[in-house]
């Protein structure tokens, strides 16, 4: 159907010089009649970074099935009635940064785009947004990376990341190997804040299949960040290297997130392996009133399926809520270390 699609866009391109039309001059409302929709086809590297810095908002930019190599930038905005599109189709669409050591296959700096339906690897890091809110990335094969997979950073708020395979994550450096990353740790605000949190907020992770082979954890949620949804995950233990105190499926630090309806799957084989779950504060007023609900997990491990680390040098974390409805296997120490609360 990917194809399909593609193959047509190719052709309606071809049949006209001009841009594709909107069905009338007030179909986005504020655009006049200059700023109309377009298809942009691209089939090599420079070609779809010629697309990328004349983006325009409507523009569908269709990436044709091929390895691109180099490393690709979206520093232009949508809108939210017309977002920038840009689609490959599937995993036979491959953007290739080719050195694990340094760089970002792919940097969106823009709002209101949706990322869809591609592969990304040999990068430093897969997708990384910087000051980038409102987008869809979706779709997405991340694969072969030296660090995290999909970061969301800089005050990136309300995203989602749904859909993608994320494999194969920290061949650099295996601590930093998280398949999701929100928000920034405090001690690199002073680099990517100005020195004041990361309030990357209310970002959705949804819908995600991440491991095996991500080395960290699969999602990693900083303090500073507020308000997202984490549900319909699939996450794996194999893979987890236990370094940088990576040992368990998801890390969260954040406030009033909702994580709901996400399976963990660990067959017991992996030591570096705690925790399903780990809430912590890791700084002052931070790791608090976060949800967990009809999440399946299982764990097979030492320790507990969510473990809400009530206190530690930076402070406590208070008002954590796991509900009865959750559920495990193969936690030594049980479900959790807090009272349940019932639904």
């Amino acid at each position: 159907m990917q194809m399909i699609l593609f193959s047509f866009l190719l052709a309606m391109v071809a049949c006209t010089a001009m841009p594709i039309q909107p069905m009338g001059a007030d179909a986005i409302e504020g655009f006049t009649l200059s700023d109309t929709l377009r298809v942009v086809p691209v089939q090599n590297a420079n070609q779809l970074k010629a697309a990328l810095a004349a983006a325009r908002p409507g523009d569908s930019i269709v990436v044709a099935p091929g390895v691109y190599s180099g490393k690709f930038v979206l520093a232009q905005n949508g809108t939210a009635s017309a977002p920038i599109i840009v689609a490959g189709a599937g995993a036979t669409t491959v953007l290739d940064a080719g050195d694990t050591n340094t760089g970002y296959v792919f940097h969106l700096k823009g709002n209101y785009c949706k990322i869809k339906d591609m592969k990304l690897q040999h990068g430093l890091k897969g997708l990384i947004t910087d000051g980038a809110s409102f987008n869809i990335l979706e779709y997405l094969t991340i694969t072969q990376v030296g660090e995290e997979g999909v970061h969301l950073r800089a005050f990136s708020s309300n995203n989602t990341v749904q859909h993608c395979e994320i494999t194969d994550t920290g061949l650099k450096r295996p601590g930093y190997g998280e398949g999701v990353y929100i928000g920034t740790a405090y001690s690199n605000w002073n680099q990517y804040t100005g020195g004041q949190p990361d309030t990357s907020n209310y970002n959705q992770i949804l819908y995600n299949k991440i491991g095996p082979g991500v080395t960290a954890e699969s999602i990693d949620i900083k303090e500073g960040t507020t308000g997202g949804l984490i549900a319909f995950n699939t996450m794996y233990a194999a893979g987890i290297s236990g370094e940088n105190s990576a040992d368990s499926w998801l890390d969260v630090k954040g406030n009033h997130y909702l994580i709901e309806k996400n399976q963990g799957i660990h067959d017991g084989t992996n030591a570096n392996f705690l925790d399903g779950i780990q809430v912590n504060c890791a700084y002052a007023g931070w790791g608090s009133y976060n949800v967990f609900s009809e999440n399946d997990l299982e764990v097979n491990s030492a320790g507990y399926a969510i473990h809400i680390r009530l206190k530690s040098s930076k402070g406590q974390a208070i008002g954590n809520i796991v509900k009865q409805s959750n559920t495990q296997q193969g936690a030594a120490k049980g479900m959790t270390n807090i009272t349940l609360t019932t639904n």
